[in-house]
C-alpha cells in the first residue's frame, strides 16, 4: 500500500526537502504541500491523504488547533507534528488533541519514514528525548479562555482592544490575565506570555 502524505510547513527549503525525500520511499508518496496554517483543512478534503505532518508554527493557524480540525475533516488520517520546537508541553497538547506522533526537525528523514510507517500500524512515535522530558515536565496549569486571552495580548495591545476582540468585559479580561501572571510566576503579562510559551503552554 502507498501512504499519501500532506506537508504543512511554511519554510519553503523545508517542505521542499521533506517532499522530495518521502518520495524517495517506495512506499510513501506526498500528494500536496502547504504553506499556511489556514489551507491545511481544506487541501486535506481535496487530497485525500493518510497522514498529515504538521509543523507547530504555521501563518494563520497554529499546528497544534489543526490536529482536531484536520480528524474531523478527514476520519481515520493520522496527524504527526514535526517541529522545531521540542517542548514538553507543546507535546502534551498535540497528543491530547490526537496526533499519532512528536517529532523534531532535527531527526533524520529516515526516522520520520519509519515513524510514518509505525504510526500507521497503530503505534503512537514521539522523540525520545522529548519523551524524557515530558516525564518531569509539570503539566499547563492554565484554561483554555486563560491560554486564549493571553495569546491574544501579544505586542502590547489594550485590555479595551483584547475585550473587544475577544468579545469579552475589561474587567473579565483583567481577571484572567491576572490569573495567568500567578500561574506563570511572571511579574507581568509580558513576562507571563514569555515563560508560557518557553514552555509550551500556548
Amino acid at each position: 500500500m502507498t501512504i499519501r502524505i500532506l506537508i504543512a510547513e511554511d519554510q519553503g527549503m523545508m517542505r521542499s526537502a521533506l517532499a522530495t525525500l518521502l518520495d524517495l520511499e517506495d512506499d510513501l508518496t506526498v500528494v500536496a504541500t502547504v504553506a499556511r496554517g489556514d489551507e491545511v483543512v481544506a487541501r486535506v478534503v481535496e487530497s485525500a491523504p493518510d497522514v498529515v505532518l504538521l509543523d507547530i508554527e504555521l501563518p494563520g493557524r497554529s499546528g497544534l488547533d489543526l490536529v482536531p480540525s484536520v480528524i474531523a475533516a478527514r476520519p481515520g488520517c493520522h496527524v504527526l507534528m514535526v517541529t522545531t520546537f521540542a517542548r514538553p508541553g507543546y507535546l502534551r497538547r498535540a497528543l491530547e488533541s490526537g496526533a499519532r506522533a512528536f517529532l523534531v526537525k532535527d531527526d533524520p528523514v529516515e526516522d520520520l519514514a519509519a515513524a510514518i510507517r509505525r504510526v500507521l500500524a497503530g503505534e503512537i512515535v514521539v522523540n525520545p528525548a522529548l519523551a524524557a522530558q515530558a516525564l518531569t515536565a509539570a503539566p499547563n496549569p492554565l484554561t483554555e479562555r486563560e491560554r486564549e486571552v493571553l495569546a491574544a495580548s501579544a505586542g502590547g495591545v489594550t485590555i479595551a482592544d483584547i475585550a473587544a476582540r475577544l468579545h469579552l468585559s475589561t474587567s473579565t479580561v483583567r481577571n484572567y490575565l491576572s490569573t495567568t501572571i500567578g500561574k506563570t510566576g511572571a511579574r507581568n503579562r509580558g513576562e507571563a506570555l514569555t515563560r508560557a510559551r518557553e514552555r509550551g503552554w500556548l
